[in-house]
């Protein structure tokens, strides 16, 4: 134990195992007693964060950390982790330079915005942008887009934090270009629009499109900003899937500044991401919550890597796991779960039934919610009654790999959409554990 843990540790499980000794009044065995705490020990040393294979059906999990990095994005990490690196330094004139600028023209390049900055995550990017630019001032937006997601994120208590008040116009269904403009006062600092990511109205609605609202705002010599939330780059509609608002779109039709998420649709790192005209970039860069939310030099590496990435359309779909997954013929992920269903069969026995079923993955995060994707899994019933779902579920969950999959109709459905060739070998392998 020393050898592997240090004394200290070896010490620490020594006495607490003899502490256990103790109290259950048993006899001292040395090799079962070594034994114990050299498992205890070795249980007690995995770190908190862990690999999983995640089966739920849910691509870009938050609980499980949304989208996978690229290779690349790994490759960037590793090349500034452990040594000194140009974060702030300018390498062409020798003098300090602007973390945002390892980012900011690949951001411009692909949105055609006019400058860019980044900080840790999308509320944070709403925050700081509304911070700069609204304080102390109002921001209309609609009813209809006064958000809750997870976390009890609320759009108003960012609003209340950042020190603007909220002005809502129209309808939780319907809101009108003529709210707008009947809220607009002399306290008015920005039109505002938010997707509403996580949530879809339907039936009778009606909405003010970004090229109208900002049409209202530049009117009234007002900017108008958006935010995004899921944040994708590119036509998701060519892959299969259904269409998205893109950042490119929103500053096309005149928003001023559009904020989303790294680690949604973009498939990278979390972090916030805040584009449009660059007086306006300017002011919310200077503003002095920026540095409390600015990004460290993993996550920028992390996140360049990602973005050049888009620089090769005709390969992102192989290159970017995110799009990869989401994208995964239906067929493929069938012949997973025919591969693995006797491996299964074989180590549950008669404990247990696996069948493969159809069922239907969800994308994640707050994107697209009402779309499913067409996947499979396997089905686990357990024979007789009893707990024996959650048993399994909780054994899955203690594996060198933990999986996860989801609990559904009194079955254990394993989703196999995010399982690729990598993942289902270390499945394969951990299988005979389930089996003792």
């Amino acid at each position: 134990m020393s050898e592997r843990h240090g004394r200290s540790l070896a010490l620490d499980a020594i006495r607490a195992g003899l502490d256990r000794l103790r109290t259950a009044g048993t006899g001292f065995e040395p090799e079962t007693f070594f034994g114990e705490c050299a498992g205890a020990l070795e249980r007690e040393s995995r770190p908190g964060l862990q690999a999983v294979l995640n089966l739920t059906g849910t691509v870009l999990h938050t609980n499980l950390g949304r989208a996978w990095a690229a290779p690349e994005a790994i490759e960037a990490v590793m090349a500034v982790m452990g040594q000194p690196s140009s974060l702030e330094f300018d390498l062409a004139t020798g003098r300090r330079g602007e973390r945002d600028s390892h980012v900011e023209k690949l951001l411009c390049r692909i949105t055609g915005a006019e400058a860019a900055t980044l900080v840790n995550n999308n509320a944070a990017a709403v925050l700081l942008t509304l911070t700069a630019l609204a304080a102390r001032r109002e921001v209309i937006v609609s009813r209809g887009e006064l958000i809750e997601i997870g976390g009890a994120f609320r759009m108003p208590d960012i609003m209340s934090r950042a020190g603007c008040k909220l002005r809502e116009v129209g309808t939780t269904n319907r809101t009108h270009g003529r709210d707008y403009e009947e809220a607009i006062g002399r306290s008015t600092a920005a039109l505002m629009r938010v997707h509403p990511s996580n949530y879809q109205v339907e039936g009778f609605t009606s909405i003010v499109d970004t090229r109208a609202l900002a049409a209202i705002a530049h009117a009234h010599d007002l900017p108008m900003l958006e935010d995004l939330g899921s944040g994708s780059l590119v036509d998701l509609a060519p892959y299969g899937l259904p269409h998205e608002p893109t950042p490119q779109e929103s500053l096309a039709d005149g928003a001023d500044v559009v904020t989303f998420s790294g680690d949604k649709l973009l498939g990278g790192p979390q972090a916030g991401l805040i584009v449009g005209r660059k007086a306006l970039i300017d002011r919310i860069r200077k503003c002095p919550l920026k540095r409390a939310l600015r990004l460290d030099k993993m996550t920028i590496a992390a996140l360049e890597a990602t973005l050049r990435l888009y620089l090769d359309p005709d390969r992102l779909r192989q290159r970017l796991p995110a799009l990869r997954l989401l994208t995964r013929p239906r067929d493929e992920i069938h012949a997973c779960a025919v591969r693995l269903q006797p491996a299964f069969a074989a180590v549950l026995g008669e404990r247990a039934t696996v069948d493969v079923v159809e069922c239907a993955s969800q994308i994640g995060s707050g994107s697209l919610p009402v779309d499913r994707l067409p996947s499979a899994a396997l089905s686990i019933r357990m024979a007789g009654r009893g707990g024996g779902l959650d048993r399994l579920a909780a054994r899955l969950r203690a594996l060198p790999r933990p999986v996860i999959g989801r609990i559904h109709d009194n079955a254990l459905l394993l989703d196999l959409r995010c399982l690729e060739a990598d993942g289902e070998a270390v499945l394969r392998a951990q299988l005979p554990l389930l089996a003792a």
